[in-house]
């Protein structure tokens, strides 16, 4: 029996954090909790936590709050549904926790942003309005030291 050498564990743990990645992409609306999404790659969820964290330099959980954000963030320039439908179309159970987890990433509350936002990005190219409108959290600093 041969053992799998330290390179090929690391790719191994990179192909299964890319997978537990994509899983949150395509499924941020859904009830997703680490356990779970450990479980899907036979991992510990403090394992992955830490992986994750090393490897896209935030936890798992922290990601898919920052994907669902982004997803309402969308929603909510487009103006056409209110902050409550918005709240739990991408995932959330709480509107409390919508709003407060909102004004931490994207500097205002929900209800703000849907006032300022709606059709400020209208003809934009959809790289743009996406860089344009990326949580603050994810921003790149631009500031110098």
């Amino acid at each position: 029996m041969t053992t799998m050498s330290a390179g090929s564990q690391d790719v191994r743990d990179l192909v299964l954090l890319r997978r537990v990645r994509d899983r949150i992409d395509r499924e941020y609306a859904s009830p997703l909790d680490v356990e779970a999404l450990a479980r899907g790659v036979h991992m510990s969820a403090g394992h992955l936590s830490r992986q994750f964290r090393l490897a896209y330099g935030e936890p798992p959980y922290s990601y898919l709050m920052t994907r669902r954000i982004e997803r309402a963030m969308t929603l909510l320039r487009r103006g056409d549904l209110s902050v409550t439908d918005v709240c739990f179309a991408v995932g959330f159970s709480s509107l409390g926790t919508f709003s407060t987890r909102f004004t931490e990433l994207v500097g205002m509350p929900p209800s703000t942003y849907k006032r300022d936002a709606a059709g400020a990005m209208d003809g934009a190219p959809p790289c743009r309005t996406r860089l344009a409108t990326k949580p603050a959290r994810r921003r790149p600093s631009t500031g110098s030291s």
